[in-house]
């Protein structure tokens, strides 16, 4: 968050969540995240939809319940603006969210057998890639559309190792 924009408290408590899974306690932040998720409402403020579904999908290991979140934070997206996006960090450019939202919606089409459809979000994340940044986060991203293209050729739906739910 820049100095200069006022706190966010949905984008804190969807931090918190966040957080509270990734340290061992998904059931908990899948819960608090469902509950913000009412708050918000399907119309809501397009940052708080993309961000907070684009996180609970990774709180899924079922790769249908996974693809219905991915699907609404795509749809979030593309109702965000970069203007908002940079109210809450200067730095955010929504072109950047676009690879990881089609990486993650083809991961899980792959895993439910849906190979074409899995294609086709690869391809487009593939067509986005020059919005990431040249750092780390940039590279894995690269790396996993990469991988999931591999796995959606070979036909298999199993779980990647390096996925968020794994």
């Amino acid at each position: 968050m820049t100095d200069t924009a006022p706190t966010d408290t949905t984008m804190a408590a969807i931090a918190e969540a966040v957080t509270a899974g990734r340290s061992g306690d998904p059931d908990g932040a899948r819960t608090r995240l469902l509950a913000l998720w009412e708050e918000i409402t399907p119309t809501g403020d397009a940052l708080h939809r993309c961000s907070l579904a684009h996180y609970l999908a990774d709180l899924y290991p079922d790769a249908a319940q996974a693809l219905i979140w991915d699907v609404r934070a795509l749809d979030a997206a593309a109702a965000l603006t970069d203007e908002r996006a940079q109210n809450h960090h200067a730095s955010l450019q929504v072109a950047g969210f676009y690879p990881s939202l089609h990486l993650n919606i083809a991961d899980n089409l792959r895993r439910l057998g849906s190979f074409d459809a899995a294609r086709e979000h690869v391809e487009a994340g593939r067509a986005r890639v020059d919005a990431l940044p040249d750092d780390e986060y940039g590279a894995l991203l690269r790396r996993a559309l990469v991988e999931v293209g591999e796995a959606v050729e070979q036909r298999s739906t199993e779980a990647r190792p390096t996925a968020p739910t794994a």
